[in-house]
């Protein structure tokens, strides 16, 4: 793979001894499946792609064997020793205070020195953004950082993004501004939009309606897109989130995180409430495998596991944040996205957005550097 010509790129050691690998590090302690379940999603990964190579952390003892009984991984990762899990019952102050031998820290602190490209982890949510904002630092001008996911829709790319889902439960008007920002940033790069279209989540559509800070930050985000590259459909609604309107849907992290929590539980009962119908009589058995082609297609289609990654907005490096239950296919599917982001040159894309936001006339400088144009 040549050189995506970013700085991070140009750090020796944020590449595997091979001198082409974007490298990635992994918090193999994290999830609730436990370390054995991450190793297998990244093996996963290394079958599928070649140029990626990782960092483990955590217990040595524990995931040597795993390591060594794989024969995909044992040349392309190196384990850190971290004798420390951060559970999910973990309060983020206490981790802050006394998670230095953790495996969470560790992970992150491989992305701070410039060893890996971007950090991985299952682990708890509000201990991983407060330790990324602690060993990575926000970028300059960055209020709050933002979870962004992804969500299925109706796009010719397959998914829409959504920030924030949960990093912050508040947003003022000027932070819904820098969350269009570095959506925008994402969705061009990540999606490959020349102008991707972004929406402000609200109660309804028309501009009277909402909160204040809603209503400044319609007009923050309006007065914004020449600066950011992006087209304004101005509110949307819930309904909105899996359509063709938008590409970027705006909102403060708790509305978000209930919607991508409602959607995952609304995907989960469909499935289930198909299966139900097609076992109850012998006829609705066979219209079942009849229909199984088409089902799988569905089921693909809208698999939490296959957009499973969240990604923090805003600071000093990429930090992916995979779903705590996520099994070995929700754990690649994260770590695809994390490579993907590298390979890019994402985090100096969106650095070069933000800061552009506090520096009117410097546009089109941004623009070229955010990678919006041949």
């Amino acid at each position: 793979m040549a050189s995506d010509g970013t700085p991070e790129a140009a750090q020796a050691g944020a590449h595997s001894h091979a001198g082409s690998r974007v490298t990635i590090s992994v918090d193999a302690m994290g999830g609730d499946s436990g370390p054995a379940e991450v190793v297998a999603g990244m093996e996963l990964s290394a079958r599928k792609n070649p140029e990626i190579a990782f960092i483990l952390h955590g217990d040595e003892a524990e995931l040597a064997p795993l390591i060594d009984g794989s024969e995909g991984l044992s040349d392309r990762c190196r384990i850190v020793h971290a004798p420390r899990a951060v559970a999910m019952e973990d309060k983020p102050a206490q981790v802050v205070r006394n998670g230095q031998d953790t495996s969470m820290w560790s992970a992150l602190d491989s992305v701070r020195d410039g060893a890996a490209t971007v950090a991985v982890s299952c682990g708890n949510t509000g201990a991983l953004m407060a330790l990324s904002m602690l060993r990575l630092r926000k970028l300059p001008g960055v209020n709050r950082p933002a979870i962004a996911c992804l969500w299925p829709s109706r796009n010719p790319h397959g998914f829409n993004l959504m920030l924030d889902v949960g990093a912050d439960v508040r947003a003022d008007a000027e932070d819904l501004l820098q969350y269009a920002m570095m959506g925008a940033s994402y969705a061009r790069n990540g999606f490959d939009l020349d102008c991707p279209r972004v929406g402000l989540m609200n109660v309804g559509t028309e501009e009277h309606k909402g909160r204040s800070e809603l209503k400044a930050a319609h007009e923050l985000i309006a007065q914004s897109t020449d600066l950011g590259g992006f087209e304004f459909v101005g509110f949307v609604e819930g309904g909105d989130i899996p359509s063709a309107r938008v590409d970027v849907i705006v909102t403060d992290g708790f509305t978000g995180n209930v919607a991508i929590k409602t959607g995952e539980g609304t995907a989960t009962l469909i499935k289930d409430l198909l299966r139900e119908s097609f076992q109850a009589t012998p006829l609705s058995k066979i219209a079942g495998i009849l229909a199984t082609p088409a089902l799988k297609r569905l089921q693909k289609r809208i698999d939490p596991r296959r957009f499973n990654g969240g990604v923090f907005l805003g600071l000093n490096g990429t930090v992916v944040k995979s779903h705590g239950a996520a099994d070995m296919t929700g754990v690649s599917a994260a770590i695809k996205l994390a490579f993907q982001l590298a390979q890019s040159g994402f985090q100096e894309r969106l650095a070069a957005r933000v800061a552009s936001v506090g520096a009117p006339g410097q546009g089109d400088g941004a623009t070229q550097q955010d990678g919006d144009t041949a």
